[in-house]
């Protein structure tokens, strides 16, 4: 059983919420736009396994040091997590070709700054964006997302709201 985090779009935003939320995760993933290397430092710092992919605002050192995609198993859970995704029904092209012919039990994606968790009856995979972590963007609310994977298994999502973005 692995408790998972999930966060995009904290564009070189960093709040202690991460890691107070983070605190009892395996693993913490970043679905892009980290924004700065010194954000990438924190999240690795926090000791559960960081997994992260870059994002459009993502200059070479981090993209030098994350992949555009990235595809693993977490339990027996096929993960795929990439910055620019879309959303069921609707998917990137750029992700599309990939998720149709080979598709994950899980996509992970951000970018659009919309919380979503959906699932997809088309290709049986479940879509998570977990919204948009920082202060930058139209976005009104910062959010993530926790989860239990078990086996091939999900279970206790959670959405957390971090605050009101005006509020900080």
């Amino acid at each position: 059983m692995k408790r998972i985090g999930i966060i995009s779009d904290t564009h070189a935003y960093w709040d202690e919420k991460y890691e107070y939320y983070f605190k009892d995760c395996d693993e913490v993933w970043h679905a892009g736009d980290i924004g700065s290397l010194e954000v990438a430092d924190r999240f690795e710092a926090m000791k559960p396994i960081f997994r992260a992919v870059y994002g459009n605002i993502d200059g070479c050192e981090i993209r030098a040091r994350y992949r555009e995609i990235l595809r693993f198993k977490c339990e027996d859970v096929d993960v795929l997590l990439k910055h620019i995704g879309g959303y069921p029904g609707n998917y990137d092209r750029s992700v599309q070709g990939m998720l149709y012919a080979s598709p994950p039990d899980l996509f992970v994606d951000g970018h659009s700054h919309i919380l979503k968790v959906k699932f997809d009856k088309t290709l049986n995979l479940l879509h998570i964006n977990p919204g948009a972590a920082g202060l930058s963007g139209w976005h009104k609310e910062r959010t993530l997302i926790r989860l239990t994977i078990e086996g091939n298994k999900f279970s206790d999502c959670e959405v957390i709201t971090l605050n009101d973005k005006a509020k900080n």
